[in-house]
């Protein structure tokens, strides 16, 4: 995810000071992994510098100035082109997990092992998931509904790869 259209899109509904829009970022897209502020100025800086965003006022404060930034014309424009811009699907075609398996194959090791650790970790996760989407708000159930969705697609592709690891190990030695 671009830290930047998110800032363009979060000030295009309000002008925003740097801490503001850290914490509207965490909130809504960071929750696993909250921005450190030194991407939150870089990014600012960033798109100060292409002419996406101006200051839009400056305040005194305890130390250096507080500054408030708004979206430009040319910003409106840049957001509402990435939010038409469709993403592209993400088919992993060649997973680490993939290789993992192969390179066990390949080196006579428990290739079975992997895929049932695998396996452990993403129940893991997905209890988890279930627990956060079960006491979260609408948005964190929405999120936590996409990610459940990849993992349930993972263990179906971990259980199709057990019942056809006799196959792979021929194919991959061969």
């Amino acid at each position: 995810m671009s830290i930047g259209q998110v800032f363009l899109g979060l000030l295009e509904s309000r002008p925003s000071y740097g801490y503001d829009l850290k914490r509207s970022y965490d909130e809504r897209f960071g929750q696993d992994r909250p921005l450190h502020f030194g991407q939150v100025y870089s990014t600012l800086s960033r798109l100060l510098k292409h002419g996406l965003i101006e200051v839009d006022g400056v305040e005194p404060g305890g130390g250096p100035e507080r500054k408030r930034y708004a979206i430009t014309g040319a910003g409106v424009t840049d957001v509402q082109r990435w939010l038409a811009q469709p993403e592209k699907p993400e088919p992993y075609l060649q997973s680490t997990l993939y290789a993992k398996v192969v390179l066990a194959l390949l080196t006579e090791r428990p290739a079975a092992e992997i895929l049932d650790t695998q396996r452990t970790e993403h129940l893991r996760l997905m209890r988890e998931l279930t627990q956060r989407k079960l006491d979260g708000d609408f948005t964190v159930q929405l999120i936590s509904d996409h990610a459940l969705f990849h993992l349930e697609a993972d263990l179906r592709w971990l259980e199709l790869t057990s019942a056809r690891l006799d196959q792979l190990a021929t194919v991959v030695r061969s």
